[in-house]
């Protein structure tokens, strides 16, 4: 559910009460004290600020009962106090890491506390639950309110707040009693994944994927490298070098722009790269083993999902007609096909200023991505109004500058329009290119069914489309976001990894409508241009300014995914 910060004002500030004079550490305690067995509804007397050595601490929500969500507070720890030096913050990027690193040592210094903070895993995301603000350590915690049955736990409640919370920060927020170096290593190695990520683009590549990489992880929800796992080494013929500003120069893969095939058998690795390549979107935390697995901003993983939603999307690139002779350049459905779905997901991600796409065989409708000659010779082009992503692949990056990398195990006919191709054998990457050219050269029989890929259809939605009236936000994982009385499956927007960035996009969602970012008149496209100027000039304040709960800043892929899954979006018209 959406929490939010109280507005009421008393003479003390938001919520306080008329004696500010006692709202200290020890005031408090005093207080805790004499609460001890009351009603527990007096706990809503704690929420203001109170002062203590260093910091201060804001009580933003209070639960109602011992049941309800975990009671909000925030604590602001004054750059004296704290005393990092500038240089770890001293641009968003590095500022970023020592949130990252500072979050992460609190989590494990409250692991037996009734204290919580939003971590989050392997990935650094842009988090509300640690922001620096000029040397300011900003941390947003959740407390469960402790209770005997309906009465206040007194003792439990001052053992969290006015011991466990003091401890922490002196022990996690404070430069002469952190682990300096870890902290060092912390920031310098997300400072050189992001100028890695900004080396792409100048040098046409789409990925990068450095020797010594660890990419397998421990299961399918262990995103921990798996150990003793094969280092990743590069080709020679793609290896590329770069300067980074702390480690000095790394060597690596380097995937060019253009159509990259993945091949190889199975359970040999192929996929694994794959996702490596979905997740070099974000930052990992050092040790991960994907510290300089990157991607550009714009890379979409995309895949079929039957039973989605689609509205008012121009599939017709893909489906040039309908057996009940509808057109397919508006297309509308509450339940899609695989290759519906599919189709419409790649024009999204296009729509949205994706230039890069990722493919996966296995997630993929095979009767969009290939129709052979024997298929061609058997069912009649007039009968057929699917055409495969075999024959759109090329026009898609000729006209449109969109690349794809795709792992493709099933079909030799994409050697025909493959820049180059990897393969992987027992988890190491060769470059067999010019042996795929080889016999590519052998005809097959099939005709191309496309020669180009038309412009997308610029979309403009209806504000009325999103819930604004105090919409419940709620996320289900990463599978699916409650948003008032709407729930938005996000299962197959396989680039999300947190549940905090689900909250995100739901808050992005409303904020975008209440700010006038989303107002009937901006395109799809538009909307998320002028949510990434806010976040950019705002940050996470651009995503909600007074949600007291953990969200984690989406992307503008994801959002406008969840936009486009929204079963009550309505696409007022098309602006060409």
């Amino acid at each position: 559910m959406a929490q939010r910060a109280s507005n009421n004002r008393g003479p003390g500030g938001r919520g306080q009460p008329a004696n500010p004079s006692k709202r200290t550490a020890q005031g408090l305690r005093d207080q805790l004290r004499s609460m001890h067995g009351a009603s527990y509804g007096r706990y809503k007397s704690l929420t203001g600020n109170w002062s203590f050595d260093g910091f201060t601490l804001e009580v933003q929500r209070v639960q109602p009962d011992p049941y309800a969500p975990a009671s909000r507070c925030e604590v602001r720890v004054d750059p004296g106090h704290a005393g990092f030096p500038s240089d770890l913050w001293a641009n968003p990027v590095r500022a970023r890491g020592l949130a990252g690193v500072l979050v992460r040592a609190v989590h494990r210094r409250l692991k037996d506390s009734r204290l919580s903070v939003d971590a989050g895993r392997q990935q650094v995301l842009d988090r509300s639950s640690c922001q620096i603000v000029d040397g300011t350590v900003l941390l947003r915690l959740g407390i469960d309110m402790p209770g005997r049955g309906r009465s206040i736990d007194g003792k439990q409640a001052e053992q969290a707040l006015c011991r466990d919370l003091p401890d922490m920060v002196e022990s996690a927020l404070r430069w002469h009693s952190a682990d300096q170096s870890r902290v060092r290593e912390f920031v310098d190695s997300i400072e050189d994944t992001d100028a890695l990520r900004r080396e792409l683009a100048p040098n046409n590549l789409v990925a990068f994927v450095a020797d010594g990489a660890v990419l397998p992880r421990r299961s399918g929800i262990d995103d921990r490298p798996l150990q003793q796992a094969v280092p990743f080494t590069s080709p020679e013929s793609l290896r590329v070098e770069f300067d980074l500003p702390n480690r000095g120069r790394v060597s690596g893969m380097g995937v060019p722009e253009g159509i990259s095939l993945i091949v190889g058998g199975g359970f040999h690795g192929k996929s694994t790269l794959l996702r490596a390549l979905e997740h070099g979107i974000y930052d990992h935390v050092p040790g991960d083993g994907r510290e300089l697995v990157v991607c550009t901003h714009d890379t979409v993983k995309v895949r079929a999902e039957d039973g989605r939603r689609v509205h008012r999307v121009d599939v017709s690139p893909f489906v040039s007609h309908l057996p009940t002779g509808s057109g397919t350049s508006d297309f509308s459905t509450d339940n899609a096909s695989g290759s519906t779905s599919q189709a419409a997901s790649i024009v999204e991600a296009v729509e949205a200023g994706s230039r890069t796409l990722l493919l996966d065989e296995d997630t993929a409708a095979t009767n969009l991505m290939i129709r052979d000659a024997r298929m061609q010779e058997l069912v009649a082009k007039d009968s057929e109004p699917l055409t495969p992503f075999l024959d759109l692949i090329r026009p898609l990056y000729q006209r449109h500058g969109v690349s794809t990398v795709m792992v493709m195990g099933g079909s030799g006919d994409y050697m025909d329009v493959a820049d180059r191709v990897l393969m992987l054998d027992s988890y190491r990457c060769y470059e067999v290119t010019e042996r795929a050219r080889a016999l590519a050269t052998t005809p097959t029989g099939r005709h191309r069914e496309a020669e180009t890929f038309p412009d997308t259809r610029a979309r403009v939605p209806d504000p009325r489309s999103v819930e604004t009236d105090r919409p419940k936000v709620r996320s289900r994982g990463t599978d699916a976001l409650t948003l008032g009385q709407s729930t938005v499956e996000l299962r197959a927007v396989e680039q999300l990894v947190d549940p905090s960035q689900v909250t995100g996009i739901g808050l992005a969602l409303v904020t975008c409508v209440r700010a006038g970012l989303l107002d009937g008149t901006r395109t799809v496209h538009e909307v998320l241009d002028a949510f990434d100027a806010e976040v950019a000039k705002r940050g996470i304040h651009a995503v909600d300014d007074r949600y007291v709960g953990d969200f984690a800043v989406p992307r503008r892929f994801e959002l406008a995914a969840a936009l486009n899954r929204l079963r009550t979006l309505r696409i007022g018209a098309f602006r060409d």
